[in-house]
């Protein structure tokens, strides 16, 4: 018969794939008993959102980084798909186990299946311990005066920077004693796509896993913090940390930005100004939490309720337009094909083109939300649900109604020579930055210098902003209204 301190522990990684700075690993190790780490892929806990294919390209590669990495320790991962309760229930019998131990997920669905399985597990005597690896505070930690969730932003980020500093990250653990048990194979679970291979691009932008994020977080410190107060919005510069996927998917964590960040303002090698302006966006996908947390229908319905009677338009031809960079706008078109090409798009053009699909086309932001979970590798329920209502200005902290974005402008402003829509429109590389972002204006002869014949080589315009603006203008003035 098994001795108790025999009994493995659990340890059911989810968003959390990385070994440095993971409390539930942390614990399991300090427990002294075999741990046996196992990832679940659960599609099958009803209501939740299921991963869109760029993301189920990342959790591939991340995956097989976090087995790499494990095995230096000696402990094989254990793959395993179905509805997590039933899973955990079956290792438990299955091994033995004593304890199961993860690290916290935030997404409603996510919390009721957690609360379900550990009332499961106590009921069965076996040991349920959860812990915080994704958050620097807890969502229901931070309250204003009068005791209830924040709705702005700011006030939000100043109550977060008065609390006390963020736990100091904890160390990856240098041995384990390993448990084992029958797991399916990565290969099996078909996350890559086969025929097209519409990830080929990722490969060259991406590289998946912890080690990955901290080579990401290394070098943004060392070559571009000091540049990213003043260059964030420009998406022709690689002023931006692009740690969004590795945060989503848990292989680097916040307090490891954190206290990174802080330890090279402390030795002088990042500006603070620039390097707190980064950490202030951090503070916003707390915030995206910590609003998800508390209104849990954030990825489906608006936050301000007047909004629900809006009168968007439904617009085939104008959301696959979109969808494809084709609406005759080049930031727009740009940005949606780098977000095709390369799973991420940088965040000025995300609000340029969200503010198009909502503002100019009055397409509902729920089917913009539904394209970013398909194609983004940095999918996140909170941050994508928190951030389309902000554009539409049906959100927390929104957009005011009157912001509609000119995507003319706002590419002469952010990308003013061009290189961004060159880079990702090359049937326009040729054209002068003067007409770059407004190639319907060019004269003919500079258009067939730069072989570009408007409507066969690059669309024109799917709809003309002015006229545009004017009809959201009415549409949001009746919400204000109502409201």
């Amino acid at each position: 018969m098994a001795r108790d301190s025999d009994k493995p522990v659990l340890l059911w990684f989810r968003q959390d794939l990385r070994l440095a700075d993971n409390p539930a690993l942390h614990a399991a190790v300090a427990s002294g008993r075999p741990v046996l780490p196992v990832y679940i892929l659960d599609n099958e806990t009803p209501g939740a959102w299921r991963q869109g294919g760029a993301a189920r390209w990342w959790l591939h590669h991340s995956l097989a980084a976090l087995a790499r990495n494990l095995g230096t320790l000696g402990a094989p991962l254990v793959l395993r798909r179905g509805e997590a309760r039933r899973v955990v229930a079956g290792l438990v019998k299955d091994t033995g186990a004593a304890a199961v131990y993860w690290n916290r997920c935030y997404e409603p669905q996510a919390i009721a299946r957690d609360e379900t399985i550990k009332a499961m597990l106590k009921q069965d005597g076996i040991e349920a311990r959860s812990f915080n690896s994704a958050l620097l505070h807890e969502p229901w930690t931070v309250e204003n005066k009068a005791g209830e969730p924040f709705r702005v932003y700011s006030a939000f980020w100043r109550a977060c920077l008065a609390r006390d500093e963020p736990e100091a990250p904890l160390p990856a653990p240098k041995a384990l004693v390993p448990a084992t048990a029958e797991s399916d194979r990565l290969e099996d679970w078909a996350l890559l796509p086969t025929a097209p291979n519409w990830a080929k691009g990722f490969e060259a932008a991406w590289t998946p896993g912890e080690d990955g994020a901290r080579d990401r977080l290394t070098g943004f410190l060392d070559e571009a913090v000091n540049r990213y107060k003043a260059q964030r919005d420009r998406p022709d510069i690689a002023a931006t940390s692009r740690l969004s996927p590795h945060l989503h998917f848990g292989e680097i964590g916040p307090r490891q930005i954190w206290h990174a960040t802080q330890a090279a303002i402390a030795a002088g090698g990042a500006s603070e100004t620039s390097a707190l302006k980064f950490l202030s966006e951090v503070g916003w996908r707390e915030f995206s939490h910590h609003l998800l947390y508390h209104n849990r229908t954030l990825p489906e319905a608006p936050l301000r309720q007047e909004f629900a009677d809006f009168p968007w338009h439904e617009n085939g031809a104008a959301l696959a337009a979109w969808q494809r960079g084709r609406t005759g706008y080049p930031i727009v078109d740009a940005g949606m094909r780098e977000l095709w090409a390369t799973g991420w798009m940088h965040n000025r053009v995300r609000m340029i083109v969200a503010s198009f699909l909502v503002k100019d086309l009055l397409i509902p932001w729920q089917e913009g939300e539904a394209w970013f979970w398909d194609t983004l590798v940095d999918a996140d329920l909170a941050n994508n649900a928190a951030s389309w209502q902000w554009v539409a200005g049906c959100g927390a902290d929104a957009a005011p109604y009157f912001r509609i974005f000119n995507p003319v402008l706002q590419g002469g402003k952010f990308d003013p020579d061009g290189a961004y829509v060159r880079r990702w429109i090359p049937e326009l590389a040729q054209l002068p930055a003067a007409h770059i972002h407004k190639p319907w204006l060019a004269p003919d002869a500079v258009l067939a210098a730069a072989g570009v014949t408007l409507g066969e080589s690059y669309p024109t315009p799917i709809v003309d902003h002015g006229t545009a603006r004017d009809r959201a203008l009415a549409a949001f003035s009746r919400i204000k209204k109502a409201a």
